[in-house]
């Protein structure tokens, strides 16, 4: 999704070196290329002995985390100075990933999107100023004045008013098109005023990728293979999960039981949200991308974008304050914000640009740093932080010689209390229960479809005297709804996924009839507690 753990590039036919060293080679080698590669540019190439540590400590980090796989590459002045993968594409089945795995990389997709625009701008057919309404006379938002002055940069730095992820249960293993849940939109709930504050927004990438459709006259997954994949030479990547299928080399996305293993997780298609987050490539091929970013869209034979655009995007729109936890954990950073796709804030002095990529039992992080044209992908298979954390202390490790890994130390403190934490949070839930509550019906008086206005039905039913529930449009969502107290359920999925238990609770009208039925699925992802579902007939 577009996991969003962390809130949460890449490149040409320039001159791509792979290596897969063992443990007695790696040092020396590593040393070899970085001081062969080196040129002009600040402190990287005078750190090989930083970059041996960091190979045998990301190493380390598969271990401590129990990640199935993380591959990582590094790209400096227009080359890749190193690669590495580490562990299995499938926990325990003995298939090494390579850098040439493919991963997920989600919302690192982001900028492909945000790219295409910028080419379309060059061209003259559009401009970032243009109403969305130009393009889109159909998509409404949350109020008349807001649908209005909507602009197409409006939708690449998550500005809109609406919460973080507001609105992703509408494409998330539903059926629908990307046209159809954009026509849902309108009645999700601002948070904040329009181009007030922050908030992570899926859905208006998904409009840029209709913008992309109707200004290019191409279907975006066209237009982005056509545009950069193929002549970046990013001829392994691919835009949908039903190409995987012609793919050799896929690494599989993992969830992490409570007993701690590591157990593969079904693909779930993303085409419908694709503009946002459908990318899936290997380190080895997201470095290809770095490399023109750095390079301000130039390949070796082409311009697919000019300097200017590069300069739009990594420019500042969206201010985001620099938490304590930042203040404390990176000293360092002094301001945060987002661009047109990307994050923007500074580290030991240097402007960064980054993102985050989180798809189910897949993270990734991409880190660029213009000025000393250094670049670091790390792409992994597990619900895990570890691509986050690596993104912010390598630069640590390269760009000030210091070994210190703070936001790493965090996580890894953080992962070994996770089940005490699960355990006691378990204890408080249950401790709430309220005893011998019995329902205030019997099961067959929750029967029914029950609506959403904006998200549709969701379908209640009793087999084996427990009610069951499917949500319509997401044939993932079903399961069983265990009572707790009163008219309130524990939710258990019927299916293995990344989401956790919930509760579902249903509402009485003053008659003593079930009116209505709410969802409440704490995790970071999708907010079910935008859909209150009234319900419409009973159905025995």
């Amino acid at each position: 999704m577009c996991t969003k753990l962390a809130i949460s590039n890449h490149i040409g036919p320039m001159r791509i070196q792979r290596f897969f060293l063992s443990p007695w080679q790696r040092p020396a080698v590593i040393l070899y290329l970085l001081l062969s590669a080196a040129s002009s540019h600040g402190q990287v190439q005078d750190q090989p002995r930083q970059m041996a540590w960091l190979d045998a400590a990301m190493a380390q980090s598969v271990e401590d985390f129990n990640l199935p796989s993380l591959s990582v590459a590094v790209v400096h002045d227009g080359h890749v100075i190193w690669s590495q993968s580490y562990g299995e594409t499938i926990a325990g089945s003995g298939d090494k990933a390579t850098p040439s795995t493919l991963y997920a990389v989600a919302s690192n997709t982001k900028a492909f999107t945000s790219a295409a625009l910028a080419q379309l701008v060059d061209e003259g057919k559009l401009d970032w100023d243009d109403r969305v309404q130009e393009h889109l006379p159909w998509f409404e938002l949350y109020n008349p004045y807001v649908t209005s002055e909507l602009r197409v940069r409006d939708l690449l730095c998550h500005r809109s008013g609406l919460a973080t992820f507001s609105g992703d249960l509408l494409w998330y293993g539903t059926q629908w098109s990307s046209k159809e849940i954009l026509e849902k939109a309108k009645h999700l709930e601002p948070t904040t005023a329009f181009r007030t504050q922050f908030g992570y927004q899926n859905l208006m990438f998904m409009a840029a990728g209709e913008i992309i459709e109707v200004v290019s006259e191409k279907p975006w997954k066209t237009y982005i293979e056509q545009a950069f994949l193929e002549p970046i030479g990013m001829t392994s990547s691919v835009l949908s999960t039903n190409e995987l299928q012609d793919r050799s080399h896929v690494a599989a996305p993992h969830n992490e039981l409570a007993s701690g293993i590591q157990t593969p997780i079904e693909w779930i298609n993303w085409d419908n949200m694709a503009p946002a987050g459908a990318l899936i490539s290997s380190a080895e091929e997201m470095a290809k991308w770095m490399i023109v970013q750095l390079d301000s869209g130039r390949t070796a034979t082409d311009t697919l974008w000019t300097p200017s655009q590069t300069h739009e995007m990594w420019t500042m729109h969206t201010p985001i304050p620099v938490s304590s936890w930042y203040q404390n954990m990176l000293p360092s950073m002094h301001f945060r914000g987002y661009g047109l796709g990307w994050e923007l804030y500074d580290l030991h002095g240097r402007k960064v640009v980054a993102h985050s990529g989180g798809y189910d039992g897949m993270i990734s992080r991409q880190v660029l740093v213009p000025e000393e044209k250094l670049g670091i992908i790390v792409l992994t298979n597990a619900n895990t932080s570890v691509p986050w954390g690596w993104g912010h202390d390598v630069l640590n490790v390269l760009l000030s010689g210091d070994r210190q890994t703070p936001v790493m130390d965090f996580l890894l403190e953080s992962k070994r209390e996770e089940p005490a934490e699960r355990a006691l949070a378990e204890e408080k839930l249950i401790a709430s229960r309220i005893p011998e509550a019995p329902t205030s019906l019997t099961l067959s008086d929750y029967i029914g479809t029950y609506s959403d206005l904006m998200y549709g039905d969701v379908r209640i039913s009793v087999a084996n005297d427990t009610l069951q529930f499917e949500f319509e449009p997401t044939p993932l969502f079903r399961g069983t709804l265990e009572h707790w107290h009163f008219d309130t359920f524990r939710l258990h999925w019927g299916t293995q996924m990344m989401l956790p238990k919930g509760m579902a609770h249903f509402d009485l009208n003053m008659k003593g009839q079930v009116k209505s039925l709410d969802f409440d699925v704490p995790n970071p992802d999708f907010d079910f507690t935008e859909l209150h579902f009234i319900k419409q007939s009973t159905e025995q």
